[in-house]
């Protein structure tokens, strides 16, 4: 792929990028998923995933690549459902077993009202990337929504972008609420990105379901 994102300074452990390509194959299947390891030059990994640990030694620069590998594939619409799909699959596949979100899905927490559920468990996610990777997230609350903000983002790393690309993250954000609410959907919309010159990734969490 022509205009590849060289390496940075900062990574993603290991089992978060294994997550990830094993939840790409689930939506791409194995064909779609070595086209688009062969397009960005990540071919080490069509024969051996990265390892189950908690190194840190997934460049950012491999999300960047890869998501703009789905665009360059499908389109922009095509790589966009792509992306979301693969946040969702990445958050069901693995990402909720981490620390960070330890007893969010005991009964106990179960049982809590939804407003609390939310207030506990969007900052849990923040936490998982900024304890584990060098992603950094952090949530402000508001009345009737959170503002999620990715500080330090690889899925525009190294682009100028004309529109918002973080697709992935909100994948993420949206399966987690899923998880945390026992079902239920919400609306997640990426208000900044980086990659078109903001100082964040900003999503926004609306605190109501989707009727």
């Amino acid at each position: 792929m022509r205009n590849l994102v060289p390496p940075s300074e900062y990574y993603y452990p290991n089992k978060m990028g294994r997550i990830l390509l094993i939840a790409m194959e689930e939506v791409m299947g194995r064909n779609g998923l070595n086209a688009l390891l062969n397009l960005t030059d990540l071919r080490e990994y069509i024969h051996e995933l990265p390892p189950d640990n908690l190194a840190r030694e997934f460049n950012f620069s491999a999300i960047t690549n890869l998501n703009k590998g789905l665009e360059d594939i499908y389109g922009p619409r095509g790589g966009r459902g792509l992306a979301l799909r693969g946040g969702r699959a990445l958050f069901a596949r693995g990402l909720k077993t981490f620390g960070a979100l330890a007893g969010v899905g005991d009964l106990a927490f179960k049982v809590l009202p939804l407003s609390t559920k939310l207030k506990i468990g969007v900052p849990a996610v923040a936490r998982i990337f900024t304890q584990f990777s060098d992603q950094t997230s952090r949530v402000e609350e508001y009345d009737d929504h959170f503002l999620y903000y990715i500080e330090r983002c690889s899925m525009c790393w190294g682009r100028q972008c004309d529109r918002p690309v973080g697709f992935i993250a909100v994948g993420i954000l949206q399966e987690s609420l899923r998880w945390l609410s026992g079902g239920l959907e919400f609306r997640v919309e990426e208000l900044e990105c980086i990659g078109q010159g903001a100082t964040a990734g900003v999503f926004r969490i609306d605190k109501e379901p989707i009727e």
